[in-house]
């Protein structure tokens, strides 16, 4: 298959009341895995990559290696960059054959976050390409996240329709209570600040930090306009957690490898599932 726009899959999402599950990948097993379970799922999904995982696999090569997975598989998904951190490094990701961008200057004024991101649309959407803003900080629970702010800024309903009617953003990261990484404690999502959101800005709204999110709290926010949900920590911590049983201590390294990959294979049917994407892929 080929990569498509994640606007193309994501609209289908906001639409039908679900959401299309974004899973954190890193290298060709992890690339496999997602697409395996996605194709076995019927569910579209996009697989994402930023600045945390380029130190490992540069633009160019995870562009690469994504499209030689995913030519083994018959399932809608989008090549995204996560957070990007640079209009230059949305332009590696542009060059690399990414479907879908996102720039992140969400802890950057108002007025340099709009700019940013009109840039990023007027190169990426003539191409084909979806583009991904964020307004109001996303911060991070405990020490393991790659992303977010140091502090949580509550997205603004009027701000966020001046932001996407300046920028022309296809989806909009919104901070309603949510954090990156695992939460210690049961995270106080704001759902009448995204009702309000939704309804001043009528376009896909984007969860980060779905890890850890009570079942309850994700179908209503998804109920209330969140078609994209973020997926990092929790397949980490099940790739860790694997690795480090006794059992696989003197295993060859590829074998508890392959052993990882089947626990992180269980998180990401789990995600499909919650988001209620399982099945909505075309026959």
């Amino acid at each position: 298959m080929r990569f498509l726009p994640a606007g193309d899959l994501i609209r289908n999402a906001f639409q039908g009341g679900y959401a299309v599950p974004s899973f954190c990948v890193w290298n060709a097993e992890t690339l496999d895995t997602v697409l395996r379970v996605a194709a076995a799922c019927r569910a579209p999904v996009l697989v994402m990559a930023g600045p945390g995982e380029f130190p490992l696999v540069a633009p160019p090569l995870m562009g690469d290696l994504a499209r030689i997975v995913a030519a083994r598989y018959d399932v809608p998904a989008a090549l995204h960059l996560d957070h990007g951190d640079s209009p230059a490094c949305v332009d590696a990701c542009i060059a690399a054959g990414f479907t879908s961008v996102m720039l992140d200057y969400s802890t950057r004024t108002f007025a340099e976050n709009v700019d940013a991101l009109r840039r990023v649309a007027a190169r990426a959407r003539p191409l084909g390409i979806t583009v991904e803003g964020e307004l109001g900080a996303v911060g991070f629970v405990g020490t393991a996240a790659g992303e977010g702010a140091k502090t949580s800024t509550l997205t603004d309903p009027a701000e966020a329709k001046a932001y996407v009617e300046a920028t022309g953003v296809d989806m909009l990261a919104v901070s309603i209570g949510n954090a990156h990484g695992i939460y210690t404690r049961r995270p106080q999502f704001d759902f009448d600040r995204l009702a309000a959101i939704r309804e001043a800005t009528n376009v896909p709204l984007v969860l980060h930090g779905g890890s850890g999110t009570p079942a309850e709290d994700l179908r209503r926010a998804v109920s209330l306009g969140m078609a994209k949900v973020n997926v990092a920590s929790e397949l980490l911590r099940a790739v860790r957690d694997t690795l480090r049983e006794p059992a696989l201590e003197n295993l060859w390294l590829p074998v508890a490898l392959a052993r990882a990959m089947t626990a992180m294979a269980k998180v990401v049917e789990k995600w499909i599932a919650l988001c209620g994407a399982a099945g909505k892929a075309a026959p």
